[in-house]
């Protein structure tokens, strides 16, 4: 056949200034360290949400450091710097 190998092919066959392009979404689109949670903060760790706030309702903030303390411990597995 005579043809240019297919790597060869391939880039000669890209315009110009789409690769730059292709590196920039891949590299946006790669998770860093310092990505935002995926949920809103409201939304996040609902089952921790509701017994601490149950347990403030009931027996007032200085009684429920156990599950406020779990609710922190959820939101910062979820990603968020409370």
């Amino acid at each position: 056949m005579g043809g240019l190998p297919l790597q060869e092919a391939t880039s000669a066959l890209a315009l110009p200034g789409t690769e730059s392009k292709q590196n920039q979404v891949s590299a946006a689109s790669a998770p860093t360290l310092d990505s935002k949670p995926k949920k809103r903060i409201c939304c996040a760790c609902p089952d921790t949400k509701k017994l601490r706030d149950e347990c403030i309702v009931q027996h007032g903030e200085e009684a429920c450091k156990k599950w406020i303390d779990a609710h922190i411990k959820c939101l910062r597995a979820e990603g968020f710097n409370v």
